[in-house]
């Protein structure tokens, strides 16, 4: 479990608002990043980066609002999308020079109702619902004016010396004669950038006149800083292993959906000289199907009188996969309602892969969706996982690995989840 601990680094206790404060979780997202052009809308395991610590704020049922502070037009609707409000912060505090306090002061000055806002780092995509509602109780339950995320670290550190005087470096934090082992050596606290919580009062003040502060010490695996970790296909196999994926992990999807056109094929039809119409299946999808049915997950081809290939087409394809086919008129929420009524199912035992506008009714109601990355609908909906694939070409492979890995973890009980402090 996380450790809690607190520091006191100056006597003296906030005094309580009136009535119940309200608390706001803010995101600071400009759009010139140096790095990474619009790193924080980047995908980042099929999620956009910021979007996972707004999941997090938002099922963490403890902030009264969640904001998005932005410059930048396609943040916005990344942000909104993910259920977020906006403040589009002004050009004073869109430059490079300026600082994330400013940008915060700016946001209260125009917000009077709040009176805590929860810092969240948007490159910490390992944060859960519980570090924010156990680190916000130091601020509302334990009279903290400042809160922020830190992480033990073993390290040894050597002051960098002028190797032109000769001098021998020294280390501030081990006796070189008597190196500790790391089992016992507790290790320092260091800033790991995930969040820091403050009230309306220390911001005022520009953090000058702090009464009580705090830290809140996060296990390594959650402190996971992109700014840090520059390689993005780690960042992404540590996100995969302990990030928050949202209420629907701990769900247990026995129905896959998936729709022919646009998902196990790219929309491309081949005629020959004879008349007859072929269409190419990704022999990596139809192994994602099998991989599901292993599982006994369902999987169910569906399509509408608007599908581009014919009927004994789509039932080749079915009998190809090993697949029923659904084929409807229109194929909305509620035919989906009827196929499930018959399965004895509800929506978040559901997933469904889309790819168009007409789908969006249906992506928006099953407990875990996906689209391709070539997908129009992508940009529309808050899509639970974008496929790194597109249509035809490995796409449905990829989104069923992730609907095992969520399966996985789902069977996994907590503690298997950490690393063993001893042995990290």
């Amino acid at each position: 479990m996380e450790s809690n601990m607190i520091t006191e680094v100056s006597s003296g206790v906030c005094d309580p608002s009136a009535g119940q404060p309200h608390r706001a979780a803010l995101i600071l997202a400009r759009g010139g990043s140096k790095g990474i052009p619009l790193k924080n809308i980047k995908n980042l395991a099929g999620v956009p980066l910021i979007a996972w610590v707004l999941r997090a704020a938002l099922d963490s049922e403890v902030v009264d609002s969640v904001w998005v502070s932005t410059d930048h037009d396609e943040i916005e609707r990344v942000a909104r999308v993910w259920g977020a409000k906006v403040h589009r912060r002004s050009p004073e505090v869109s430059k490079d020079s300026s600082s994330s306090l400013e940008t915060i002061q700016e946001f209260i000055r125009l917000r009077p109702e709040v009176d805590i806002v929860c810092h969240i780092q948007a490159t910490s995509p390992c944060l859960h619902p519980h570090h924010i509602r156990e680190a916000l109780q130091m601020i509302t339950e334990q009279g903290c004016d400042y809160v922020f995320s830190v992480v033990r670290r073993h390290q040894f550190r050597w002051e960098e010396v002028d190797k032109k005087e000769g001098k021998n470096p020294t280390s501030p934090n081990i006796d070189v004669a008597h190196r500790p082992r790391r089992q016992d050596w507790p290790g320092e606290l260091y800033e790991n950038g995930s969040f820091y919580f403050s009230t309306r009062k220390a911001l005022e003040t520009g953090l000058k006149q702090l009464g009580k502060i705090a830290y809140y010490e996060m296990l390594p695996e959650y402190s996971v800083d992109i700014d840090v970790d520059i390689d993005w296909p780690v960042a992404e196999q540590r996100v995969l292993r302990f990030g928050y994926f949202g209420r629907e992990e701990k769900a247990a999807v026995r129905l896959f959906l998936c729709k022919v056109s646009g998902c196990l094929t790219n929309g491309q039809i081949f005629t020959s000289v004879s008349g007859e119409d072929h269409v190419a299946i990704n022999a990596r999808d139809v192994a994602g199907i099998q991989m599901l049915q292993r599982e006994n997950i369902e999987v169910c081809l569906i399509s509408n009188m608007n599908e581009p290939l014919s009927k004994g087409l789509l039932e080749k394809v079915a009998q190809l996969t090993g697949c029923r086919l659904q084929f409807g008129e229109q194929q909305n929420g509620f035919e989906m309602e009827l196929l499930m009524k018959e399965k004895n199912l509800c929506w978040n035992e559901v997933a469904f892969m889309g790819s168009e506008s007409e789908d969006r009714e249906i992506l928006s109601q099953v407990g875990l969706n996906g689209v391709p990355c070539d997908s129009p609908v992508a940009n529309l909906i808050a899509a639970k996982y974008t496929c790194q694939r597109p249509a035809g070409n490995g796409a449905v492979r990829e989104f069923a690995e992730y609907i095992l890995m969520l399966k996985k973890k789902s069977l996994l009980q907590e503690h298997q989840e950490h690393i063993d402090r001893a042995n990290f």
